[in-house]
């Protein structure tokens, strides 16, 4: 018999009975918290920390923590339920406008007027994630671009595994590389007492040096596998993302799209960059997004006269398909849960607060830069580690002869490698969902370029630590 890698849904749900027997080992404890005006959140206050009565999570809480990843079962409070509800709409609306033709159509179009050129779609897009990452912190919406590349890439003789490179990767170096982004930079500035464009250089050699890297490994994946399909770590899948995504795609054709079918490619376009704007300049959320893509959805089977029978059950349909996707951002919500249950976030980041003190200034920002690897894992959210622990790391910089601004740049790199393969990241474990690359697999292709970007950040961290 055969050994077979567990499912995503089996490792997040081994992963939270891990830490739900972590807390019965890990001793519990707390910081006292005050009430930031600037931030608008309580953050914990340096030096406060104490042992707190044990609150260790049982079986019971095992299985209720999936659904406490979506909402608080005693206050009700929502959590990860507003991403889920948002994917569900995703689906639903990329069943309305597959149902139409246009993107098959449009597929087919585009691949003709790009023969031989398909190549240099990969770093223009990544190009563009990257920016969203940098400036606003593109994370969530990124899902709903995973249907729209999936067949466009395929259709150019690549796979699923390149379109997770196009946009985890290239949205996750960009939040590596945070310039102004206000879920990470601002935010841990802000809680580090600092003004948000100290380091700002840095942070955009890392940016840059970072994407490179991340461009030119996938794009020497994609040559490889564009050559010899066999090669693809998802080959054996292929015939069932082709069957999802590339139903009609016929690339040696050359139809013609109708004037229904422009019309349904102009308000899926328009629906992209309307939620882009939303998020980034006007304070959008789920809520609002979903919203968009709902109406979105209704505007297509308007103009395409689709009927309302055959609407409700594509729209149906296709939220079904991402059915697993949206169980999935639950499951990985609920690790967290688990771990703040069980008061065991603020004991590991008492041991590194006590790890820091008295180390030079190399050793330091890059034992700083372990930590906050460490703790990215049980706090994938950028604005939820930055408050969490620069209240508590960026004073102990002082003592080091370090700047703050180095522990920033330390945090939101760490913060911003973990979560290109972090299972405990809904952004992660959703991408590749969609995508049909089971997680093992994503594993085994990232390992190489996680390797080369821990190398690229330390290096800059030291090198700017000693001309201190």
């Amino acid at each position: 018999m055969t050994f077979k890698f567990p499912t995503a849904y089996t490792i997040l749900f081994i992963l939270i009975a891990l830490v739900a027997a972590g807390t019965w080992i890990v001793p519990a404890g707390q910081y006292d918290r005050v009430e930031n005006v600037v931030l608008g959140k309580e953050v914990p206050v340096p030096g406060t920390y104490q042992q707190v009565e044990s609150n260790p999570q049982g079986v019971v809480d095992v299985f209720l923590a999936p659904i406490a990843g979506f909402y608080n079962p005693d206050s009700y409070e929502a959590a990860a339920i507003d991403v889920a509800l948002f994917v569900l709409i995703i689906g639903g609306f990329l069943g309305v406008v597959t149902k139409t033709g246009a993107i098959d159509t449009g597929v087919s179009r585009a691949m003709v007027k790009l023969k031989g050129h398909e190549k240099w779609m990969i770093p223009i897009l990544m190009a563009l994630f990257a920016l969203g990452g940098s400036t606003y912190g593109m994370a969530e919406e990124s899902l709903a671009f995973y249907a729209l590349l999936i067949p466009v890439m395929i259709a150019a003789g690549y796979d699923s595994v390149v379109v997770v490179g196009i946009i985890l990767l290239g949205a996750g170096i960009g939040t590596l590389g945070s310039t102004i982004n206000p879920f990470a930079t601002v935010i841990a500035a802000n809680a580090a007492d600092i003004p948000f464009t100290q380091g700002i250089v840095l942070r955009f050699f890392i940016l840059l040096s970072g994407w490179l890297a991340c461009v030119v490994y996938v794009m020497r994946y994609a040559a490889k596998i564009k050559s010899n399909p066999e090669l693809s770590i998802v080959a054996d899948h292929q015939a069932d993302i082709k069957a999802q995504f590339c139903k009609k795609t016929d690339v040696d054709s050359k139809p013609e799209l109708t004037l229904s079918q422009k019309l349904v490619l102009v308000i899926f376009a328009v629906t992209f960059a309307v939620m882009i704007w939303g998020v980034s300049s006007q304070g959008w959320w789920m809520a609002k997004m979903g919203a968009l893509f709902i109406a979105s959805s209704v505007l297509v089977g308007f103009v395409t006269w689709m009927g309302e029978k055959t609407f409700t059950e594509v729209f149906i349909n296709g939220a079904r398909d991402l059915l697993g996707v949206a169980i999935i951002i639950g499951i990985a919500r609920g690790i967290v849960v688990v771990m703040d249950a069980g008061h065991m976030t603020d004991t590991i980041l008492h041991l590194g607060e006590e790890t820091l003190s008295g180390l030079s200034a190399v050793v330091f920002i890059n034992v700083m830069f372990g930590i906050e690897v460490l703790m990215s894992f049980f706090v994938p959210s950028s604005s939820g580690l930055a408050v969490l622990t620069m209240p508590i790391m960026a004073p102990l910089a002082d003592f080091s002869g370090v700047g703050r601004e180095l522990v920033v740049t330390a945090y939101q790199s760490a913060n911003g490698l973990v979560n290109l393969f972090n299972p405990t990241f809904a952004v992660v474990m959703g991408g590749l969902a969609i995508a049909k690359v089971p997680y093992e697999r994503w594993l085994r292709f990232i390992w190489p370029l996680l390797l080369v970007l821990c190398l690229i950040i330390m290096g800059s961290l030291s090198v700017v630590a000693l001309s201190a």
